[in-house]
């Protein structure tokens, strides 16, 4: 095993705990960024390089045909082989946005021009720290979702409790792909909610491993083998809960061989990081579990009191630590590269997602199921010769404190940094404001003092169209936006 520093070349504001690292057809992408997508990037998804001990990210654009895809944090997420003719995709559902609400939304992610039927049937609550699996049986499909939190019921939210967070119930969704239904069933070898554990599948069967329980506030050294029969007119779940597991959370998985796994990161008691590798097999037989030797980690990584990373293909695995220093270092973290089995010529992949397991504050969850797509263009996923091409820049991005939120945008302008306060559902801590194209540069403006409807607001951050403020013109300038918002 071997351990790498890496450099994050001019992005290391974008990544933070929580995030995933997502491959399709080769490439590697990471999602879930820091804060709401800036201009540069307005989708929120990067191409990810590692060459040469540097870390670089490049902004991907979205297909037109595709729906929008908010930054979530600590989603549940799964990987889709192609199968019959469709694409290999990721399904992601819940997690955090930068708003700090809770997501219910259901998504399909994935490279492919020619589009498909959306995902309809009902979904799980909005909830975030839970997973998503792939299972097999009987020549079909379908999705095991499991654990998780979210917020209080409302009726039982108080001003005290408004932030705190509770384990959903200890069900299991199961999906139908093909014909998008979702049905819950409850176990009764599973009597508590947990979250930020592991879920690995193979064939028609999810091991659990780890997890925290909120309510009790412990990390039970239990694992959980879920077998699913796809059977004519109903679904068959049996559920075994052994006791031979690992008392870990939040941790990384690293895929070694076929249904072969290297386990790291992640913490074992509230204080205390864990530190140890264990390799996890699946088999006919059933899991198997032995304890590896570690990378020699770096004194940064030892002292360090949280950590966060991804899974890489091959056996590898990105992880990061918080910058520490007086005065404070420029980027916010350390990255690193841990290898567990010896590199090939070439260049790593990377893939997978970490979890995060804090509180935050309100969420307002959403209802409904999305589908997303990638664009192919050759200029658009293409590295040039020399690794650069259009490579992000954070120092390309503006400078919030000089493009301002608290500027005065017109003559009629209303907005007072004293007085303001949220007017549309997507406002937090700052106001609303879109880019006006007339004029050299062009300018930005208020959303409330344009009086934009909160559809028209939503249609133009989604969408790539033009727009003019009413002092050069008003109302978005191509048909896409009007047929949206149903003029």
């Amino acid at each position: 095993m071997s351990l790498q520093p890496l450099t994050a070349v001019n992005c290391a504001s974008l990544v933070q705990p929580g995030f995933s690292l997502l491959e399709l057809e080769g490439d590697v992408y990471l999602f879930g960024q820091k804060g709401w997508p800036k201009r540069s990037c307005p989708t929120g998804i990067f191409g990810v390089r590692i060459k040469k001990e540097e870390l670089k990210l490049r902004a991907i654009s979205f297909s037109n045909n595709s729906s929008y895809l908010p930054p979530l944090r600590c989603p549940a997420i799964a990987h889709f082989e192609p199968h019959d003719g469709s694409p290999e995709c990721y399904l992601i559902h819940g997690g955090r946005t930068p708003n700090n609400e809770l997501s219910s939304s259901l998504y399909m992610l994935s490279v492919d021009s020619r589009g498909c039927n959306q995902l309809v049937g009902d979904v799980p609550s909005a909830r975030y720290g839970h997973t998503l699996s792939v299972i097999h049986s009987r020549g079909k499909s379908a999705c095991i979702l499991f654990g998780g939190r979210s917020y209080m019921p409302p009726t039982e939210r108080t001003t005290e409790n408004w932030n705190s967070v509770v384990d959903c119930p200890p069900q299991v969704f199961l999906t139908d792909l093909e014909f998008g239904c979702c049905t819950a069933h409850t176990l009764p070898e599973l009597t508590d909610g947990q979250s930020f554990h592991v879920a690995l599948a193979r064939e028609d069967c999810v091991y659990f491993l780890g997890g925290h329980i909120l309510s009790s506030d412990c990390r039970p050294p239990r694992l959980i083998r879920l077998r699913v029969e796809l059977l004519l007119g109903s679904p068959v779940l049996t559920c075994t809960v052994l006791h031979e597991g690992l008392a870990i959370t939040s941790t990384i998985v690293a895929p070694v061989g076929y249904h072969e796994y290297i386990v790291f990161g992640g913490y074992q008691s509230e204080t205390q990081k864990h530190m140890e590798c264990t390799y996890i097999g699946l088999d006919d037989v059933g899991v198997h579990m032995e304890p590896r030797e570690p990378p020699q980690w770096t004194s940064e990584i030892t002292h360090s009191r949280t950590w966060f990373g991804g899974s890489l293909c091959k056996g590898s695995a990105l992880i990061a630590i918080p910058s520490e220093g007086n005065p404070a270092p420029p980027d916010a973290y350390h990255f690193y590269r841990v290898s567990f089995q010896k590199e090939q010529d070439g260049e790593a992949s990377t893939q997978g997602c970490s979890q995060e397991s804090t509180d935050f504050e309100d969420s307002a969850p959403l209802e409904d199921s999305e589908e997303l797509y990638f664009g192919r263009e050759p200029h658009e996923l293409e590295y040039s010769s020399d690794g650069e091409g259009d490579t992000y820049n954070e120092e390309d991005e503006e400078n919030e404190s000089q493009t301002g939120y608290w500027i005065k945008c017109c003559l009629t302008c209303q907005v007072d940094p004293n007085t303001w306060e949220p007017y549309y559902s997507t406002e937090l801590t700052r106001p609303a404001m879109i880019f006006c194209s007339r004029g050299e540069g062009g300018h930005w403006v208020h959303a409330q003092c344009m009086e934009l409807p909160e559809s028209l607001l939503l249609c133009l951050s989604q969408d790539n169209s033009k727009y003019f403020c009413l002092d050069h013109g008003g109302l978005p300038k191509t048909k896409k936006v009007l047929n949206w918002i149903g003029f």
